[in-house]
This record gives C-alpha cells, structure tokens and sequence, in this order.
C-alpha cells in the first residue's frame, strides 16, 4: 500500500515512486480510466496483453527500460507451458 492507505500493484507502485498521475497514463495509453484503475489497484488483476502493450508503450516514453514483465511476471504463461 501507498499514498492514502490504497492498494497498489507493482504499476500503481511504479507510477507512485516517480509521481506519475493515472491521468497521464489514460491520455498517452488511450486506455479508460477503468482499465488504468483496475491495472493500478487491483492485485488479481491481470489486463489484456493489447492492454498491456499500450501501457509499456505510454510508459516507455519515462523509461525506455520498462517491458510487461516489470509490472506483469509470466506466471501464466508459465501455468500453460506446464500443462
């Protein structure tokens, strides 16, 4: 948890260590204020991977550095390849 006592994921984290408003993420991602809300807050929350491409891309233009799997491990992916 940050800020105000909320819940945050690894994103909302992310946003909140370098002062970066949901709003700027719903502009640059073209995303609604619902999907960046789920994505920033809710910790079984796992967005589609278009979702998630537009993310990385927005966030991307701070740190070049960033990819899905900063803020979405592959556990899923590896759930299926294990099956």
């Amino acid at each position: 948890m940050t800020g105000l006592g909320k819940t945050r994921t690894k994103l909302g984290e992310w946003l909140d260590e370098r002062g970066i408003k949901q709003q700027w993420l719903i502009k640059e991602s073209g995303l609604s204020k619902s999907t960046i809300s789920n994505a920033t807050s809710k910790l079984d929350h796992y967005p589609h991977y278009l979702n998630m491409s537009k993310i990385v891309e927005a966030l991307k233009k701070i740190d070049a550095s960033v990819t899905n799997e900063t803020f979405w491990p592959t556990q899923k992916n590896s759930e299926v390849e294990g099956e």
